[in-house]
């Protein structure tokens, strides 16, 4: 069984920063491809933050473009998300994802518990 544990989200003022991280557990892992933070805020869908590919190609929302930054250390099975220049309607619920190829099982889509980043005005 494969789990995605994120950490790092908190209460931060307006034009702080935080550093959210998603470690990936499991028995079997192969490979981890493709992986991505999402975010929802109250009463809105989820929506893509910030992608990363097996090989380190990225795409951002234009509302963060030039504020965050999404990296990833295969070695340690962890994703990251650096979030500047934090803004209140950066306020949501984080969550992370991933596609996962576990032996025999083959590859499936993961998804993290989520954290919450509260951004004050």
């Amino acid at each position: 069984q494969v789990q995605l544990v994120e950490s790092g989200g908190g209460l931060v003022q307006a034009g702080g920063s935080l550093r959210l991280s998603c470690a990936i557990f499991g028995r079997n892992i192969v490979s981890i491809n493709a992986m991505g933070w999402y975010r929802q805020a109250p009463g809105k869908q989820r929506e893509l933050v910030a992608g990363i590919t097996s090989g380190g190609g990225t795409n951002y929302a234009d509302s963060v473009k030039g504020r965050f930054t999404i990296s990833r250390d295969n070695a340690k099975k962890t994703m990251y998300l650096q979030m500047n220049s934090l803004k209140p309607e950066d306020t949501a619920v984080y969550y992370c994802n991933a596609d996962v190829w576990v032996a025999i099982s083959g590859v499936s889509n993961y998804w993290g518990q989520g954290t919450q980043v509260t951004v004050s005005s």
